[in-house]
């Protein structure tokens, strides 16, 4: 499938966040970190202000919850409009139930895996996810650098996704940029999560169309 680029506002400015959503029309969803300083030593956006970007923003928003407490909260999202969701599996008492709630209420279901976070208890559950986030860096703020041990668990996700043949995405998040989605693409992910590569570009617009070209000329 063609590469999918998701633009995350953790590195847009928050004072002018409407500006910034219009900013990524040509992306394909809004990517939206949410912390509670709990699960990441970070605190973002919370519900209302979630509910506020789905209604304002011009692309369907991916929010990523990187919050305690997933089984209660993940529903909760789903509910204020968001078109995909993404808990961790270290914070879900009982992932594959609140995967199905997920579903029940017509979103996208993730499931997030830290850096040193095994995805082979997950593989036996394709039938159950839509999409599969593989941190490519620490979770809890942006600007870090690629970590490259990531790529080979990228490399088994995609094995056992295409011999199940469930269409599962692979979306990496964590130091995506122009150096590295190449081999990330290569590696088998197909949706990618870029902050400070997208809104440090001179040309937002510009920028998103060449990281997706980049992907999807590796990932051919």
């Amino acid at each position: 499938m063609p590469a999918l680029i998701n633009p995350s506002i953790l590195s847009a400015d928050f004072a002018n966040l409407e500006r910034d959503l219009a900013a990524i029309a040509t992306a394909d969803y809004a990517h939206v970190d949410v912390m509670d300083n709990h699960f990441v030593p970070n605190l973002t956006l919370g519900l209302p202000v979630v509910r506020r970007i789905a209604e304002v923003s011009p692309v369907p928003v991916d929010v990523h919850l990187m919050i305690e407490d997933a089984d209660r909260w993940a529903p909760v999202y789903a509910e204020a409009g968001a078109a995909s969701v993404t808990f961790h599996t270290e914070a879900a008492k009982a992932p594959v139930r609140l995967a199905r709630e997920l579903r029940r209420l017509g979103v996208r279901v993730g499931v997030a895996l830290k850096p040193a976070s095994p995805v082979e208890p997950y593989l036996d559950l394709l039938e159950e996810i839509d999409m599969i986030l593989v941190m490519t860096v620490e979770p809890g703020f942006g600007g870090q650098s690629f970590i490259e041990g990531t790529l080979p668990k990228i490399r088994r996700a995609r094995a056992a996704i295409d011999a199940a043949g469930t269409g599962t995405w692979i979306q990496v998040d964590g130091g995506v940029a122009r150096p590295t989605i190449r081999r990330i693409a290569e590696a088998g992910a197909n949706v990618f999560v870029a902050g400070s590569a997208v809104y440090g570009a001179p040309d937002v617009p510009a920028e998103i169309a060449a990281l997706r070209a980049l992907a999807d000329d590796a990932g051919r």
